[in-house]
């Protein structure tokens, strides 16, 4: 009973550690330091997911000199890597006997590890692994292998909420660093993620050629600017790029906005005027939401990419179009081909090189580092000295759906950076829409972590009873509090202690 006693004692210890204000790796390394004193867990550590390559990264450590060193375990590598795989909790009864245990930290190179036991459990935050626990204990201290796992689990499920703000505070530095990295060649697409890398190679591939190029996204995904990198890393790029947005343009100016017109060629032509096409001889055109085009204009535009020539409006010239197209649309022109809405000839001659840009909300933590960029730029606009964005605020920008992409974050970041008087951007700040999406969020997650520590503490108060066979004077001798403090812990969990004066009779 006594152990059960320290155990509880224990995690009672780290739910006041945690309820107490401070910075939360200190909080983590009395945490691992209360490991070691209350439950004789030594060499403590607790490692943080990396949300992309999902690498298990060292963070903090107790009885473990980790300030020289980075320690890293790949997805299923070693005893931490494995875990972080799985998400499944892990007990080695013994250590030098385990073909996983790598030693990386070289903690245990001086201690018999045939008389240590090993135990590692997941951090799970929202049903998604954010880290992993684990310590070492000496054999002949162990009274049973289980339940000193559940014990550890039960601090991680303690734990997570902060491991995962951990996790974005570190992942936040990693980003910074990455801004300068991210661009491409002037300009400003920033993105590290998967997704964002295929689309960077993409790019690199068609650039250097006069391939027709369909952007397809949804709107504020950034097409404009993938358009202007092609053009920017091409042999073109000495030349214009002409901006079109074809929706914009009603079906009776549109053959005179592309190809020109001469004086008189129609009512209110009082001069001649080069067209768009003309406009980007030698360099490229970008037709932006080409999926609008009416029918009549398709055609139009059909006949310049089959012929690469035109005639403007009332002349008898004809111009070579020496002209590179990138097109774009934010609809699904293959369905659009299906039911007729759009030239199937003209879709074929439009797709030849295609580019998909990920919605915002399939990117990640690029939200994050693009929020930071934002944030840089919005500071120094507004001539504010704002420097980060909270860890509750990056935690809700990674579960927005973002429908307005990039272009949705832009505005949300101009907003809060007007209204901050701080140096971080902090859950207030953002649009009301977004404040209420966290809170009826955070109202259906039913408040994990309270609940846990209530666990604790009512484990903690009915073990003490148990002991004191109802006796509620000296369960609160045990527990180091007053009788009135334990008779109102009594109400509020709605225990009995008369149970145990009935089981004594």
């Amino acid at each position: 009973m006594d152990y059960i006693r320290e155990e509880l004692l224990s995690l009672y210890s780290i739910a006041r550690i945690l309820a107490k204000s401070g910075d939360v790796k200190d909080k983590f390394k009395q945490i691992l330091k209360e490991l070691e004193t209350g439950l004789a867990m030594r060499r403590g550590m607790i490692s943080l997911l990396d949300r992309e390559m999902k690498e298990a990264w060292l963070e903090v450590a107790h009885g473990v000199d980790i300030t020289v060193m980075e320690v890293s375990y790949r997805p299923g590598e070693g005893i931490t890597g494995q875990v972080a795989l799985t998400g499944k909790p892990l007990a080695v009864p013994n250590l030098g006997e385990s073909p996983l245990f790598l030693n990386r930290t070289g903690a245990r190179s001086n201690i018999n590890c045939f008389e240590l036991a090993f135990f590692c459990v997941p951090i799970i935050y929202e049903e998604r692994i954010v880290g992993v626990l684990s310590a070492d204990k000496e054999l002949h201290l162990i009274k049973d292998l289980n339940r000193d796992l559940e014990v550890l689990n039960a601090v991680a499920e303690l734990v997570a909420r902060f491991a995962q703000y951990l996790s974005l505070e570190e992942e936040n530095i990693r980003l910074r660093e990455l801004v300068g990295k991210s661009r491409q060649k002037n300009l400003e697409i920033i993105g590290n993620s998967k997704q964002m890398r295929e689309v960077f190679g993409l790019i690199a591939q068609v650039a250097d050629s006069n391939t027709t190029v369909l952007i397809n996204g949804e709107t504020g995904t950034g097409k404009e600017l993938v358009a202007r990198s092609i053009h920017l890393s091409s042999s073109r790029s000495k030349g214009p790029i002409v901006m079109v947005n074809c929706a914009a343009i009603p079906d009776t100016l549109l053959e005179s906005e592309l190809f020109g017109h001469e004086k008189g060629a129609f009512t209110g032509a009082l001069y001649s005027r080069r067209g768009r096409f003309e406009e980007a001889h030698g360099g490229t055109i970008f037709l932006d939401e080409v999926g609008e085009l009416s029918p009549a204009a398709q055609a139009k535009l059909l006949r310049v990419l089959q012929e690469k020539k035109f005639q403007p409006l009332g002349s008898s010239r004809v111009v070579q179009a020496n002209v590179r197209i990138i097109a774009a649309t934010n609809r699904n022109l293959a369905e659009d081909v299906a039911s007729g809405r759009f030239r199937a000839d003209l879709y074929y001659r439009l797709n030849v090189f295609a580019i998909n840009l990920p919605p915002l909300r399939e990117r990640g933590t690029d939200v994050l580092l693009l929020a930071e960029h934002f944030l840089g730029e919005f500071a120094r606009q507004q001539g504010k000295p704002i420097k980060r964005i909270s860890p509750n605020v990056a935690n809700i920008f990674l579960s927005h759906d973002w429908r307005g992409n990039v272009r949705e974050l832009g505005n949300c970041m101009e907003r809060a950076v007007l209204v901050a008087s701080g140096e971080s951007i902090e859950v207030e700040h953002l649009p009301p829409p977004m404040i209420s999406e966290k809170v009826a969020n955070k109202s259906a997650s039913g408040g994990k972590f309270s609940s846990l520590v209530e666990t604790q503490e009512k484990n903690l108060i009915l073990a003490a009873l148990e002991e004191a066979q109802g006796n509620q004077s000296q369960a609160a001798l045990r527990l180091g509090i007053t009788k009135r403090i334990i008779q109102y812990k009594v109400k509020k969990y709605g225990i009995d202690p008369q149970r145990w004066k009935r089981k004594k009779r």
